[in-house]
């Protein structure tokens, strides 16, 4: 409350709710030592792969990658691209071509589908359909799999989903992954190990969004690459 009462004070944008910027944060510490001292310190766990295996590290191109800030990658296996955009929410009209210049607005959302092995894979511009729990159940059903990584940065939290047949099975805060809940919680304790977090600790995850689409390729088998964001490609416009 005190980094958002000095933000607005001092002329910087800042909402109500949700993250405040790494940078606001910085600059407050900056022009406040003094509340350094006062803060109470949180250790932070770094993930890194402790087995052969996707690691965090294959996502260093996160920081300065083409997704932005607020992105979610869904993983459906065993079905097409045109099916998986239909399960997201997509209508069969608006399924097309999506070149580089669209983006997501208030009133519709930009969704890319590609293909890796059994897995399509739907990037979300500036959208979050992919981990409701609704939603991942859809995507899962019939005996389906399917994964959701969301990223935003200006919410309270990042998150993940993963569902099999219809369920969300395990969601987890990817910030703090001792958070979990879904018909199975602790299915994908072993994977987090094998991260480097210990599913029953309360710790704070230093590169969350790294460590999360790891877990992703570690179910999955598929690394995200800048590449797969590039269009034209197929996707939908989706009314929000």
């Amino acid at each position: 409350m005190a980094i958002r009462e000095w933000a607005k004070a001092n002329g910087y944008p800042v909402s109500e709710r949700g993250r405040v910027a790494d940078k606001l944060v910085d600059a407050f510490f900056t022009a406040n030592p003094e509340a350094d001292e006062q803060v109470e310190k949180i250790e932070l766990v770094r993930a890194t792969a402790r087995t052969p295996g996707v690691s965090p590290e294959d996502y260093a191109w996160q920081d300065e990658g083409p997704l932005g800030p607020i992105y979610t990658i869904v993983f459906v296996r065993g079905v097409d691209e045109h099916e998986a955009l239909g399960r997201l929410g997509a209508a069969p009209e608006n399924i097309r071509v999506i070149d580089g210049d669209e983006h997501s607005d208030a009133h519709t959302e930009i969704v890319t589908a590609h293909r890796a092995g059994d897995w399509a894979i739907l990037i979300e511009n500036c959208g979050w359909r992919g981990v409701r729990r609704d939603v991942i159940g859809e995507l899962s059903r019939d005996g389906g799999e399917a994964l959701g990584v969301m990223r935003h940065d200006y919410a309270a939290r990042h998150d993940f989903a993963y569902g099999l047949d219809g369920e969300l099975v395990t969601g987890l805060d990817p910030s703090s992954p001792g958070r979990r809940w879904g018909t199975s919680p602790d299915r994908l304790n072993q994977h987090l190990r094998e991260l480097g977090i210990d599913p029953a600790a309360d710790d704070w995850i230093d590169n969350p969004i790294p460590a999360v689409l790891a877990l992703a390729g570690r179910i999955s088998g598929v690394v995200i690459t800048p590449e797969l964001a590039e269009r034209p490609v197929l996707g939908a416009a989706i009314p929000r």
